[in-house]
């Protein structure tokens, strides 16, 4: 692994720039300082006055592979991540095969391993039924459990009450949710369907995946995560009714992790 020294960069942080010198070690920030000596066998970058901003860590990734590669995969998509300042992504689960059991979720890293362009990790996939592998997972090197409580492709729906009482009250990691209630959106779905038949358009979606529904889930996810002292992610908030359910309080108890 190389050493760098970057001169003279604009440096972006914390709200303020500043002229400063950044000697990357072992691939990690050693020392930002004005004027740093070049060491020995150290690359040197110089600058000019350019701006040095932080790398972007993006939680929320689809890079489609395995099973979409036709549309994007963990090379291409990890390169234009790099190329626009993402340095680290957390990609998700919903792949064909969907990522529901530990073999599949290694492979995944494999993958990773031979063609990610950025530092990476990927969530394990949850559903009614996999309970089991999901408590399996290492939360050393995997960034959380995703959890579809409104349905996605393939597998991927978790509204199973006990399943989801089990899933928060017993997973030690990260739990990231897409919030919907599947029951109102399969209720919505028909009166649609009703009126459209099979082929709905797609202005109605809002309508079938409603606030209504949004709000009912994400309610359900954070009333679960503070009875149990769940680490909880809830990912797109879709209305602003929604922000209420979340401020700096404590959960009712906490893991110990």
């Amino acid at each position: 692994m190389k050493n760098y020294l970057i001169k003279n960069a604009q440096l972006v942080n914390r709200g303020h720039i500043e002229t400063c010198d950044v000697f990357i070690k072992n691939g990690r920030i050693h020392k930002i300082d004005k004027n740093i000596v070049t060491p020995t066998n150290v690359t040197e970058i110089e600058a000019n006055g350019k701006y040095l901003l932080p790398g972007i860590i993006d939680d929320q990734v689809h890079f489609r592979e395995p099973g979409f590669t036709y549309k994007a995969d963990i090379y291409t998509e990890s390169r234009a991540a790099v190329a626009g300042g993402v340095t680290s992504f957390m990609e998700m689960p919903n792949t064909n095969p969907a990522t529901l059991t530990q073999q599949l979720l290694e492979e995944k890293f494999q993958l990773g391993a031979q063609k990610s362009m950025a530092n990476f990790s990927f969530f394990m996939g949850a559903s009614n039924d996999n309970l089991e592998e999901v408590l399996k997972t290492n939360p050393q090197n995997v960034c959380g459990v995703k959890a579809f409580m409104g349905s996605s492709t393939g597998n991927m729906l978790v509204d199973n009450p006990v399943t989801l009482d089990n899933l928060f009250s017993k997973c030690e990691m990260l739990i990231a949710t897409h919030c919907e209630d599947e029951k109102t959106i399969q209720t919505n779905l028909k009166i649609w369907e009703k009126r459209f038949g099979q082929d709905v358009p797609a202005a109605e979606h809002p309508h079938i995946r409603s606030a209504e529904s949004c709000l009912l889930s994400s309610t359900l996810a954070v009333g679960l995560a503070k009875k149990y002292g769940t680490r909880l992610h809830v990912l797109h908030l879709t209305t602003k009714d929604e922000l209420s359910l979340f401020d700096n309080s404590k959960p009712l108890k906490e893991k110990q992790i």
